[in-house]
């Protein structure tokens, strides 16, 4: 099979370059912002408000922030809270620069960021499809170099540079970040404009959030995309709560070790999402996705039987491939399907039910060590991810992408479904 010539259009580079210096500016920040927490107190509680509530906004707003960006448009959506972001950062910069930084000023923060970052993530996500046409193979190509570059910005380059950033002072890294959202919003302002979603006549913003919800329950397809990574989040939590006490106590790993063991996940989930397409391609998207899935529980398995730290390193990298290509083959058929006016709606419900069910993981992950064993939330969790790989096969099969596919070319959405034809494995 030949692979397709065609070029991403220029408008995706500067898109790309935007999104690679956010990124940067993120990883900066989740690394300087815990340890900015720690010189103002060591209460367990406090320093968990403050990571908490960036997460609070998606719980919160999420369906609803997806109806907004259904009736704005997306461009305008993307650079305004960039530039919004930019300002918002220099008001805990210049607290640190005269001594008045709080932990009430870090959480609301946290949270404001938190906040522009749905809105960000959800335009940007229905924006993407309009720039590339609604076409599949550009959009998983799309992703994939978007999925690269944020692994390596915000996993690898940013968090040492927020580490050492700090060391000059605690509004540096603030302000590190602050110019990359302003240099993004320059960036994502000079993209090509994009239709802007057709208004829906006389329904309330309420009613849309519900209609756009409803849309993913009631389509199997969609649904199952939905759901493997709610189910992922629980399980994958249950496995970070513990991983740390896990490789200490049955892997004899110190500190040291146990960043090189996540930087082995990283170095995984850039090789997957450099892979993904290709697997695509040669296998159909839905069997690759139920491939993927597969591996992540096997992966887990291996993690939790892990003799010695090199196996667990081995296994933590092919569990973080299997992520990396199931977070841009998933989330390009999402946008390869879904109507325009109500992509948002359905990206920012997809991305809720997996925010929502990450708590229920940690939670999960601490009660099962402490009333059995430090393996146990991770045996566990991998019976919990080859379970949803099971149930959840059938609705993502290759018959019901290449069916969604004809329905969404039919509509005038992504040409030539057939390009993609594989058999029909499940």
């Amino acid at each position: 099979m030949t692979s397709d010539m065609r070029e991403l259009p220029t408008g995706f580079g500067r898109l790309w370059t935007a999104q690679s210096i956010s990124s940067l500016g993120d990883g900066v920040t989740h690394a300087a912002l815990p340890l900015i927490a720690l010189t103002l107190t060591h209460d367990p509680m406090a320093l968990a408000v403050v990571t908490a509530a960036g997460t609070l906004p998606w719980l919160l707003f999420g369906v609803l922030g997806g109806a907004l960006v259904d009736r704005w448009d997306r461009r305008r959506t993307m650079w305004t809270a960039d530039a919004a972001r930019a300002l918002l950062l220099a008001i805990p910069a210049a607290a640190a620069a005269v001594d008045l930084l709080s932990i009430p000023l870090l959480a609301a923060v946290a949270f404001l960021l938190g906040l522009g970052g749905l809105f960000f993530d959800t335009a940007a996500t229905a924006y993407l499809p309009d720039l590339l046409g609604r076409d599949p193979v550009l959009l998983e190509r799309a992703n994939s170099r978007l999925r690269g570059a944020q692994t390596a910005m915000s996993g690898f380059a940013g968090p040492p540079a927020g580490s050492a950033l700090l060391a000059l002072g605690r509004a540096v890294p603030l302000l590190a970040d602050a110019v990359s959202f302003a240099l993004s919003a320059v960036l994502v302002r000079s993209l090509p404009a994009a239709p802007r979603p057709v208004p829906e006549a006389h329904e309330s913003l309420l009613r849309q959030a519900r209609a756009g919800a409803s849309y993913v329950f009631k389509d199997r397809l969609l649904l199952g995309l939905a759901l493997r990574p709610a189910v992922g989040n629980i399980a994958f939590l249950a496995v970070e709560t513990v991983l740390a006490l896990f490789t200490q106590e049955r892997l004899g790993i110190g500190t040291y070790g146990f960043g090189l063991l996540l930087t082995a996940e990283a170095a995984g989930g850039l090789l997957g999402a450099a892979l993904a397409s290709r697997l695509g391609w040669q296998l159909g998207t839905g069997t690759a996705l139920i491939c993927t899935a597969t591996v992540e529980g096997l992966a887990i398995l291996a993690l939790a039987a892990a003799p010695n730290p090199y196996v667990a390193g081995l296994a933590l990298a092919v569990c973080g491939a299997a992520m990396g290509a199931t977070m841009v083959l998933g989330p390009s058929l999402r946008q390869a399907i879904v109507p325009a006016r109500l992509m948002g709606r359905v990206a920012s419900t997809s991305r809720m039910l997996a925010m929502c069910a990450a708590p229920l993981g940690a939670f999960l992950g601490g009660w099962l060590a402490a009333a059995y064993d430090v393996r146990t939330p991770l045996y566990a969790a991998a019976g919990l991810l080859l379970a949803m790989t099971a149930i959840t096969a059938s609705m993502t099969s290759n018959r019901r992408v290449e069916e969604a596919l004809r329905t969404a070319a039919s509509t005038g959405g992504p040409p030539d479904p057939a390009r993609r034809s594989a058999p029909d494995s499940v």
